[in-house]
């Protein structure tokens, strides 16, 4: 298919949601993105938007469309970055995909990449939500647990997050430190939900802490954290974290099971982009300081 210009059209709206932004952004009148529009369809024998009032919607047909006009466009503007050679900085967007606890871990990498490159903007999607690196929706993600197994992706080791139980002074002076697991009987607890099963200590939790225990329960660790960082209960917090306060004290011996793997990822046809391999470049120096 050689219908670049009109490929190139229909990402922007899908990317905008409406005829009209796309038409602002590309500098055409609306009649030309909607002919571009209808050329494209014709050319690939189906739908790939649903127009209604509120503006266009992919189809699982433009679905298609849009991932390979995104990487269209990635492997074009840093294609551009590389003839141009001499210019001072990296330009435009970088995706970063982390979960929300996990973002601390990559601040001071984010922070030197900036300092590199000024002229090119960091977006971070801290949701739960796996960003789809084959669609664009990131350029690099960081994910936890099982090393991700899709053939299209690059994936290196970045860290293993240990867990262990923790009391804040805040708790300790109200109830105490227990000694070990014989003495938590009369202790509060903040917990993820019975049904958050992801987590390596919820067999843990299951053994050792009664529903008439629990003083908080919250499936998000970030609330879970500040939670026992307030003194609500003792709970499991990461250990490069806690242990970066001495208001915190470990409860319980250090057991290697309760550890969560991080996972780089990449996709394949934008791995060797200039701007990815800044970052990863940044993001494993970083990782040393760990």
């Amino acid at each position: 298919m050689d219908k670049w210009t009109e490929l190139r059209t229909a990402y922007q709206v899908a990317k905008l949601g409406t005829v009209s932004a796309a038409a602002d952004t590309l500098g055409f009148h609306r009649a030309t993105v909607n002919c571009h529009i209808d050329v494209l369809e014709a050319e690939l024998g189906g739908r790939i938007f649903i127009r209604h009032a509120r503006g266009y919607t992919l189809t699982e047909l433009g679905e298609d469309v849009l991932r390979v006009a995104q990487k269209t466009k990635e492997l074009t503007d840093d294609l551009a970055g590389r003839v141009a050679g001499a210019k001072a900085a990296i330009t435009g967007e970088i995706k970063l995909a982390i979960p929300a606890p996990f973002t601390g871990l990559l601040i001071d990498a984010i922070a030197n990449f900036r300092a590199s490159n000024p002229n090119c903007v960091v977006q971070i999607d801290a949701s739960e939500d796996l960003a789809r690196l084959e669609y664009g929706e990131a350029h690099i993600a960081l994910r936890a647990g099982a090393k991700p197994d899709h053939s299209d992706y690059v994936v290196s080791n970045f860290f293993r997050v240990y867990f262990n139980l923790y009391a804040h002074d805040n708790y300790i002076e109200r109830l105490g430190l227990p000694k070990d697991e014989s003495e938590l009987e009369g202790h509060q607890f903040v917990v993820p939900p019975a049904n958050d099963s992801r987590l390596p200590f919820r067999p843990w939790i299951n053994e050792h802490v009664r529903p008439e225990m629990i003083a908080l329960s919250s499936r998000d660790l970030e609330v879970n954290s500040a939670a026992v960082a307030s003194g609500i209960g003792m709970g499991f917090l990461a250990e490069h974290e806690a242990q970066a306060s001495p208001a915190f004290k470990r409860v319980l011996a250090p057991n290697k099971s309760w550890v969560i793997p991080l996972w780089l990822v990449t996709h394949v046809d934008l791995h060797r982009a200039e701007k990815v391999q800044a970052m990863l470049g940044h993001i494993k120096s970083a990782r040393k300081a760990y």
